[in-house]
């Protein structure tokens, strides 16, 4: 059987910071979380600063960063290999299914209610999105 994670719920996929903190200790990088304080439109510059994971947790709008930059950042790394998001992680990443067995729901981000669903080996799949609320279907053709 092959598994993988979807999102059941309105919102969208996405890792707790704890959950991000864990897969990305498994693959042997640090992480770092910020969150913006200042805003060049408004306060005329933008500025980062570092945030303990408690924060993390508490908020919805934060970055994971894989380098430690300081306390506070004035330019965002937005290009840079150090920044992370768990949009990018393969749904059947055995990673990723670790870390969501091991947390269970702690791995759920603010939008976010995982599963793990698993289905027959020899089936094509794609997973299906509407609002952020994810499907599994089993690939045909449409025209």
């Amino acid at each position: 059987m092959t598994k993988i994670v979807v999102n059941r719920k309105h919102g969208g996929f996405g890792l707790s910071p704890k959950a991000e903190r864990r897969y990305l200790e498994l693959i042997g990088k640090e992480c770092y979380f910020y969150k913006q304080t200042k805003y060049k439109h408004s306060d005329g510059k933008d500025e980062y600063i570092i945030i303990p994971d408690e924060e993390a947790e508490q908020t919805m709008f934060y970055y994971t960063l894989t380098k430690n930059f300081g306390n506070t950042i004035k330019k965002f790394p937005k290009n840079d290999k150090n920044w992370w998001s768990d949009g990018n992680l393969e749904r059947t990443d055995p990673i990723l299914i670790q870390v969501i067995e091991e947390f269970g729901k702690e791995a759920d981000g603010p939008c976010a209610e995982l599963e793990i669903v698993e289905i027959p080996d020899d089936v094509e799949w794609q997973i299906d999105e509407y609002d952020g609320y994810e499907s599994i279907h089993e690939k045909h053709r449409s025209w």
